[in-house]
């Protein structure tokens, strides 16, 4: 096994692994991909086939026992993160593991021990840290351009079947024992976690959610209000029974008291007001949009680069969701 470099496995080559992240790893500097994991023997075949991987396996146990796998990415529903992260780091390799960290925060908590104990690296996939959109956000609020921050406000209004919600056959995401949750629980870790990496710790939250449709056995709308340590205030909102696509809205400001800040969180475009002109920022993302996070992981785990987002940063993202939900 080459120390300077990262071979990684996959746990779960599904749809986020097939154009999210999955390429990726043969792309970042310092990293390649050897072997792919999935349940189902004939889809895992077909992804490694497809994707030029060497190696593949039914089983989480065969491609943790590889001695030339030094870290691997965990890409299964919620339910098993846990277990899976667990036996990684027991088996001594890095992880990088799929965002919601767990079903929840008491769950989530339960893997910190056994990385401290492994000596090994975690790292939770919250990849729009890593997107030039969102740096930039981050940038112009730590050199203070729109002033003291005043607020802040999400509003993500969607249908069910919007575009950038992932459906899949079993649909397994509106399904709160295995994903934790509905479609909140699972783009809304994105959103939250910025929020926690724009402004920090957080004094108190709350919310509520509810299942308004009734059509799935997860709810469907949920509000909830964070406050800062730093005295800031957030209000969240999220529904995805939106009759109408000209009714839906992804949209997040920023108010400050010189200016205010507006983007989407699905989009490529940042809106910055500031003394009465508004200037609008454009990016492109990359294919693989997952790559800038990788490639910090990556750095990450061979010692050169920081951790891109901690375990316990997952945490205080699942606590959040949590302070919403239950």
């Amino acid at each position: 096994m080459n120390e300077n470099r990262i071979s990684w496995g996959i746990i779960g080559a599904g749809d986020v692994a097939e154009v999210k992240s999955g390429p990726a790893f043969n792309k970042v500097t310092g990293s390649e991909l050897l072997a792919v994991m999935r349940r189902n023997p004939d889809k895992a075949e077909d992804f490694a086939r497809r994707h030029g991987v060497s190696s593949w396996y039914s089983s989480v146990e065969e491609i943790l026992a590889r001695d030339d796998i030094n870290a691997v990415y965990i890409a299964t529903p919620p339910s098993s993160h846990r277990e899976l992260a667990v036996k990684a780091l027991e088996a001594g390799k890095h992880v990088y593991l799929e965002k919601p960290v767990c079903l929840t925060a008491d769950e989530a908590r339960l893997i910190k021990p056994v990385l401290d104990k492994s000596g090994k690296k975690l790292v939770v996939a919250h990849y729009r840290r890593g997107l030039d959109s969102f740096k930039t956000v981050k940038k112009i609020l730590d050199a203070g351009e729109i002033g003291d921050i005043q607020f802040v406000q999400i509003r993500v209004l969607q249908r069910r079947d919007a575009s950038f919600l992932t459906i899949t056959d079993d649909n397994w995401r509106e399904n709160p024992a295995v994903s934790g949750g509905g479609l909140f629980t699972d783009i809304a870790p994105h959103q939250i976690d910025l929020m926690l990496h724009y402004f920090g710790d957080v004094k108190e939250s709350s919310g509520c959610s509810l299942n308004r449709s009734k059509l799935t056995a997860s709810d469907d709308y949920v509000a909830g209000r964070i406050l800062f340590e730093s005295g800031i205030p957030f209000e969240g909102l999220w529904s995805f029974t939106i009759d109408h696509e000209d009714h839906c809205l992804d949209c997040c400001e920023i108010y400050g008291s010189e200016g205010k800040l507006t983007f989407s969180f699905f989009g490529e475009k940042l809106s910055f007001f500031r003394k009465g002109s508004e200037k609008v920022l454009n990016f492109t993302n990359p294919v693989n949009i997952q790559q800038p996070m990788i490639q910090s992981a990556v750095d990450y785990f061979l010692g050169a680069g920081d951790n891109p987002c901690s375990m316990d940063e997952g945490i205080a993202c699942m606590e959040i969701l949590d302070s919403f939900t239950r």
